[in-house]
């Protein structure tokens, strides 16, 4: 027969509800800590993807040059009938734009298409909106300068002399301080997407300030840069400029542009 000491050592113990509680806490504080590292984690590799993903489009607008009289790729051939863009093609007005038909589709690889960055909500955007621009991956040609073929007056207005071919590789005098893709997206509406990154004024009216585009989607109101010698750095948001034509502001949506100097230096050719 059993002793009650010995009944005692053998019987589980039971937690009490003061130690589940202390459980469920500790469980709690740790989820805390762990939620928002993984959460910063996540950014960073969405971030690093986003880099990844301009150096290829970047690198295709080269090849483009290299096959097409070292000219860049245009951004909008024949604007006027709106149905190309750097992206992609499309049959008639209010279709979505075809990547694999666009006209890096054949130095983009295997794909054929421009990759999304997985900061920027592409999908959930396009059924808001329709399909606007569709198919840039969330990402703005610096249409205004590379995107043409142009030149500077004396009064330092930028003319267009056609826009079926982009700019000769070497009239780019700072490739390296010179944008040709940034991070992208336009306040409408809504947030919306949108293949141009604009600069701080119209090159053609130097005194009229354009709507921003410049889309600072990822970490502390960052943006991906990639410049006309092939580096991408990131930039941080410091000013945004709403025009009262469009009901958002862009600024609500990280819209807007980074650098100190007001003007279009980052942007032009000289």
């Amino acid at each position: 027969m059993l002793s009650c000491s010995t009944s005692t050592r053998h019987r589980q113990h039971a937690f009490t509800l003061l130690e589940i509680l202390v459980v469920i806490g500790v469980v709690s504080a740790l989820t805390a800590l762990m939620v928002p590292a993984l959460s910063k984690a996540r950014e960073q590799a969405n971030a690093v993807v986003c880099r990844s993903n301009l150096n290829q489009i970047m690198l295709a607008n080269r090849y483009y040059a290299e096959a097409n009289n070292s000219r860049y790729c245009p951004g909008a051939s024949d604007f006027r009938r709106n149905l190309n863009r750097w992206h992609g093609s499309r049959q008639r007005r209010g279709m979505s734009f075809d990547s694999s038909v666009g006209p890096l589709a054949q130095y983009l690889g295997d794909t054929q298409g421009i990759r999304t960055c997985p900061s920027f909500p592409a999908e959930q955007i396009a059924q808001e909106s329709g399909g606007f621009e569709q198919g840039n991956g969330g990402y703005g040609y610096n249409n205004a300068y590379i995107g043409v073929m142009g030149g500077k007056q004396a009064s330092g207005a930028f003319t267009i002399k056609t826009d079926r071919s982009g700019v000769v590789v070497d009239w780019v005098a700072k490739p390296a301080k010179t944008i040709m893709f940034t991070d992208a997206a336009f306040a409408s509406r809504a947030l919306i997407e949108y293949s141009f990154t604009e600069p701080r004024f119209h090159p053609r009216y130097l005194t009229y300030r354009a709507d921003p585009s410049i889309h600072f989607r990822h970490a502390e109101k960052t943006a991906n840069i990639g410049w006309v010698d092939g580096h991408v750095d990131t930039q941080r948001l410091t000013y945004s400029h709403a025009s009262g034509y469009y009901p958002l502001n862009p600024a609500s949506v990280d819209i807007g542009w980074f650098g100190k100097a007001d003007d279009n230096s980052v942007f032009d050719l000289y």
